[in-house]
């Protein structure tokens, strides 16, 4: 949960995380709703999700099919969040495989995921801690985006390790329990990070992930 809202009901941004979720539910989920939101997706959805899968290089597309199965996510919506990761990882000089280990422990890969302490989105940020970077980002709704809450989650961490000086203490900062002597949190990303790794290490692509 990234620390130190919007009551829209129905924006753009809303739906579109809405529809996400519902291609990432599995087939035989008991969804009435699922529908109504299908047919809220644009055809731009679907290009850039094409986009993606066109560019995905070995490592990426072992990491889709691990992570589509595991947390019982369409393949085309995991697509476009693996290659978002990879994509803010470059930019924040982070290791996109922890960026999707974070992803994993917040929010399941849940696009419209949200605590009670109000954060938001695949990598639960609060939007009244982050308005700044959320606006550069398209606004507040924007934590509702998947590639959005992204980009400004890998900020946010980055700043954290910047900030603390060890990437666990930024892990902890970002979690809001630096004081976590025991650092349970860093603890559980970075043995998420390491499933990750295993699975591309049993499917021969570790080296593309290093590169």
């Amino acid at each position: 949960m990234a620390v130190p809202v919007s009551h829209k009901i129905l924006t753009p941004v809303v739906v579109a995380a809405g529809a996400l979720l519902a291609l990432s539910a599995p087939h035989d989920a008991d969804a009435p709703e699922r529908g109504l939101v299908l047919a809220c997706i644009q055809e731009s959805s679907d290009e850039g999700a094409t986009r993606d899968a066109e560019t995905l290089d070995a490592t990426q597309r072992a990491l889709v099919e691990h992570l589509s199965r595991r947390f019982y996510i369409a393949s085309a919506a995991t697509e476009r969040m693996v290659a978002a990761a990879y994509r803010a990882a470059s930019e924040v000089g982070l290791d996109p495989l922890l960026v999707l280990a974070v992803i994993a422990i917040e929010s399941r890969f849940n696009p419209i995921a949200e605590s009670v302490m109000g954060a938001k989105g695949l990598m639960q940020i609060i939007p009244k801690y982050h308005l700044a970077k959320l606006r550069a980002a398209g606004g507040e709704d924007a934590v509702l985006d998947p590639e959005a809450n992204i980009a400004v989650g890998a900020r946010i961490l980055q700043e954290y390790v910047y900030r603390t000086g060890t990437l666990e203490a930024g892990l902890q900062f970002y979690n809001g329990a630096l004081r976590d002597n025991s650092a349970q949190y860093a603890q559980k990303v970075f043995a998420e990070r390491l499933r990750l790794e295993q699975v591309l290490r049993e499917r021969n692509v570790l080296v593309a992930a290093s590169s």
